[in-house]
């Protein structure tokens, strides 16, 4: 795919909130994740002749970025100091406790991604942002016993994905298509 091929502008529209909500999820620090964005969109836009359309979608491409950009920026921050208020002690780090979280919230953005966009939906409303499935009903004009009915599916398909553990080829079921 040559540089004209990919638009930039159109990817990040498409796909940008859902990789500044991994990168979120993944560092719990939003500058950082949209700091980590820009420079995937920047490393996609680099690389474009790159990507095979054949092997992947653009999402997952991203994503695949995304995951090492993710994976450096929490290395990085686990390598500099923090700064503590007045006289107190440093707090200790343990860069593998860091790093184990990271790798856990990265498999729960994985997960999540790999819900259709119905089930990602009503699981960020209910479970994320803490609405009541009358609020996303009414909102979404589905029925409230439709999102009943796609969250029992996502989370089936989550607690699938998640328990197969980190590197398994287990998960990956979409659920509902």
């Amino acid at each position: 795919m040559g540089r004209s091929a990919f638009d930039v502008r159109a990817a990040y529209a498409e796909h940008g909130a859902s990789l500044v909500a991994f990168a979120a999820a993944s560092l719990r620090d939003r500058a950082l994740a949209e700091d980590c964005v820009q420079e995937v969109f920047v490393r996609a836009w680099r690389a474009s002749d790159r990507h095979d359309p054949d092997r992947g979608s653009v999402r997952t491409w991203l994503f695949a970025i995304a995951r090492n950009v993710v994976v450096d920026a929490a290395r990085a921050r686990a390598r500099r100091p923090g700064v503590t208020a007045g006289d107190a002690p440093p707090e200790v780090v343990d860069p593998r406790d860091e790093h184990g979280a990271v790798v856990e919230r990265m498999r729960l953005a994985q997960a999540l991604a790999r819900l259709t966009p119905e089930q990602r939906q009503v699981v960020v409303e209910v479970h994320l942002n803490g609405r009541d499935y009358a609020d996303v009903s009414q909102e979404t004009g589905v029925a409230a016993a439709t999102l009943r009915t796609r969250m029992f599916a996502a989370l089936r398909v989550l607690r699938k994905d998640l328990s197969a553990g980190p590197g398994s080829e287990e998960g990956g079921e979409r659920g509902g298509r």
